[in-house]
């Protein structure tokens, strides 16, 4: 006779995840060239954070004037992200945190401690070009406030500097702290060139790296896609890096795809800014063109 078959259990999702928001305070300040700051910031916060690779960005949440912490909404036990997002973006005007995003330049586990560096828009010669961002980094003193968001696996898209058979790098001042871990993490002997858009001499950094790299640094308003179409390339298949201002990108990824035959899967890129516009504006055509791209590579 046949048996009855076990009832079987009902099966648990699993647990949601936490959301990688964080509130944390400002260790150290200090000046790295004349237009870049590098804060390092701490807290109990910290506490088992990890990171999974180079380029890992984040959100950072500026208080407004007069407080002395962002005011944030609680994320909920579900850790749906799009609901918090919905009731940050609910917040009041007049209350709500300036949000930027940025990259981690560095963490220190042992010191419980990450650095993001700051390129320092405007100043005394262009008080209109300095954001909320700027302005903060420049003022902010240890024990300062800052929220911030990420790195999230949801939103990331792997870099992985080895995977051609040499590598081609570019970024511009903003998207030096990114580049910077990028050729951190080249492997031992990687041939990259690196195309380095600074406004002058000063603005070059150093960047340790195993691999073999050559720094090609372009200065003030020479334009990117001009050098690397004059520039020969190596033989073999690249894999190509591309960061900065959201229009120069574009021009240089539509040359090497177009013109040098690259392979556009092969292809990272990101428009880190957007020249007479900031992450508070509507996205523009170009920029929901890239969006789009950027899902169809990933």
């Amino acid at each position: 006779m046949p048996q009855p078959s076990p009832r079987s259990e009902p099966a648990h999702a699993p647990a949601p995840l936490p959301l990688p928001l964080r509130l944390l305070r400002v260790v150290a300040n200090r000046l790295i060239t004349p237009r870049m700051r590098r804060v390092t910031l701490g807290g109990s916060d910290l506490e088992g954070f990890t990171t999974a690779g180079p380029d890992q960005q984040v959100k950072l949440y500026f208080p407004r004037s007069g407080q002395t912490e962002p005011v944030l909404p609680a994320p909920g036990p579900d850790g749906d992200v799009m609901r918090w997002y919905a009731s940050y973006s609910a917040l009041p005007e007049a209350t709500r945190p300036w949000m930027r995003s940025y990259t981690l330049r560095a963490h220190d586990p042992a010191a419980g401690t990450v650095d993001i560096d700051f390129f320092l828009h405007g100043g005394a010669g262009d008080p209109d070009g300095e954001g909320p961002a700027t302005r903060w980094a420049r003022s902010a003193r240890p024990g300062d406030a800052v929220g911030m968001f990420g790195p999230s696996a949801v939103f990331a898209t792997p870099v992985d500097p080895g995977s051609g058979d040499w590598t081609l790098l570019y970024a511009d001042a903003c998207a030096l702290p990114a580049l910077a871990t990028v050729v951190a993490a080249l492997p031992p002997g990687q041939r990259a060139v690196a195309y380095v858009h600074v406004p002058d001499a000063a603005e070059v950094q150093p960047l340790p790296t195993a691999g073999q790299l050559t720094v090609r640094p372009l200065y003030g308003d020479t334009s990117a896609v001009e050098v690397v179409r004059a520039d020969p390339l190596p033989d073999g298949r690249p894999y190509v890096w591309l960061a900065g201002e959201a229009s120069a990108v574009r021009a240089l990824r539509r040359h090497l795809v177009e013109e040098r035959g690259v392979d556009r899967q092969a292809v990272h890129f990101t428009g880190y800014w957007r020249r007479r516009l900031t992450q508070d504006d509507a996205p523009t055509t170009e920029d929901l063109a890239e969006a789009r791209e950027r899902l169809a590579a990933g």
